[in-house]
């Protein structure tokens, strides 16, 4: 039965028992490789537990108990006291420079320009010389009626005396009574005809004028449109020059139309709505104006109304089309409560402040806010004058949570390091005691004085 088994692994495999020599063939064993899977995978799950380890025993020796902010460590924290003072309420708004008055000047004839009398910027006051046009055709054509006006002022003067001598002959009866009704028409005539020679003579004059261009406002002039040499004409748009008056100047702004019953009554009685023109940063002020329109009418698409405010413009800090932010000061709140506006908060309970009781815990407090005024904000309900609110460090509190004002910080201080020299030395008990007293001595200096 050998033979036969050796025969049929001779003839299915003949190949393969060649390949090793006879005298190794017993021990010869393919290794598995999955045990170096196994063995790797082991490896790489005892570094793995070994850095969770190490990892967690360092965050847990890094952190106080307690977490972060234990429970009764002290906070350290920025405080301002609620007053009593005045807070004006603004209105914030966009606004864009608008001048007053901006003309294109313009030829009312038509001549070639000979002379252009400003330079590009130029402040100009109202009638100075800008430009001057040929006068010559025009001259020319004014003496030309100016001969005619001669002409027919003669013929009248001589209708007029055959009109006296034609009365005489009529009244001895010398000639007929029609010849001298007739004459009286003849010097109507002629006085029409002295009349439209005086016209023409006039317009002339009135182009002649025409022909020196002056500036119609006061205010700067902007880029030369038309260079000298150019022929002109009255249908030309573009015009010869761009004047923009800059003092005094405008700033229109748009308010919503919920804010109009606070503002129209003042501006109906007369009272001036103060308005401030700040930069585009809103950090640099830049003029003081006062309120000197208000549109007929509110915008339906946008539900606000057009307010025009004037300013003096004096250092010529505002500039036509000029971006600037508009702050509109409607009133003045008088004796309110007011607390800096970092103090306020909000989330959950609304708007509100931490209050610092007179054991220096904190509370939450919650408040009615009004107007704000710059750093300042108004406090409508809920606080009183002379309590104490945290300004700074409102991130890690809570309500209940012990503080310490930062200014007051090195009292504090000296108190704690009494109390831990008395735990220090002498008998446990006595010792321990006196230090907890001293300390809790430093501490009671830092609680707020009261209001008297």
């Amino acid at each position: 039965m050998d033979e036969r088994t050796r025969r049929t692994d001779e003839e299915l495999a003949p190949g393969a028992r060649r390949l090793i020599p006879e005298p190794f063939r017993p021990w010869v064993k393919a290794p598995p490789r999955s045990r170096w899977r196994l063995g790797i995978g082991a490896v790489v799950l005892l570094l793995l537990a070994f850095v969770i380890y190490e990892t967690a025993r360092w965050v847990q020796t890094a952190t106080p108990p307690g977490g972060r902010f234990p429970q009764g460590a002290l906070q350290t924290v920025g405080a301002s006291t609620a007053a009593l003072g005045d807070v004006r309420v603004i209105l914030n708004e966009l606004g864009t420079v608008t001048p007053l008055a901006t003309v294109t000047v313009q030829t009312q004839i038509n001549g070639q320009l000979t002379e252009v009398g400003f330079t590009e910027g130029q402040l100009v006051k109202k009638g100075d010389f800008l430009a001057q046009i040929d006068p010559r055709p025009y001259e020319y054509l004014k003496e030309q009626y100016e001969g005619q006006l001669a002409h027919d002022q003669g013929l009248l003067a001589q209708a007029q005396m055959d009109q006296k001598r034609y009365e005489t002959l009529a009244q001895q009866n010398s000639i007929a009574r029609q010849q001298a009704e007739d004459q009286v028409f003849i010097v109507q005539q002629y006085a029409g005809s002295v009349k439209q020679d005086q016209g023409l003579v006039d317009a002339q004059a009135l182009n002649i004028s025409y022909c020196r261009i002056v500036s119609p406002i006061t205010g700067r002039v902007g880029l030369r449109l038309v260079d000298p040499g150019n022929y002109v004409q009255t249908s030309n748009t573009s015009g010869i020059a761009v004047i923009t008056q800059l003092q005094p100047i405008s700033v229109v702004f748009t308010l919503p139309e919920d804010d109009l019953p606070e503002i129209t009554p003042q501006f109906t009685a007369g009272s001036p709505l103060i308005v401030t023109a700040y930069d585009r940063a809103n950090l640099r002020q830049l003029a003081v104006g006062k309120v000197s329109a208000i549109d007929n009418q509110i915008d339906t698409t946008t539900g606000t109304v057009k307010v025009r405010a004037q300013f003096e413009n004096e250092n010529n800090a505002l500039f036509p089309n000029q971006f600037v932010n508009v702050r509109l000061l409607v009133k003045t709140l008088q004796n309110a409560v007011t607390v800096p506006t970092a103090a306020v908060q909000r989330g959950a309970p609304g708007t509100y402040v931490y209050v610092i009781n007179a054991d220096n815990t904190v509370s939450v407090r919650k408040v009615g806010t009004g107007a704000v005024d710059g750093n300042v904000t108004a406090i409508n309900s809920g606080l009183s004058a002379g309590e104490r609110v945290v300004t700074d460090g409102t991130d890690r509190l809570r309500d209940g949570v012990k503080v310490i004002v930062a200014g007051e910080r090195g009292q504090g201080d000296q108190g704690d390091q009494a109390g831990q020299t008395g735990k220090a030395g002498g008998a446990p008990g006595a010792a321990s005691g006196q230090g907890r007293s001293s300390g809790q001595s430093g501490r009671s200096q830092n609680q707020p004085p009261t209001s008297k």
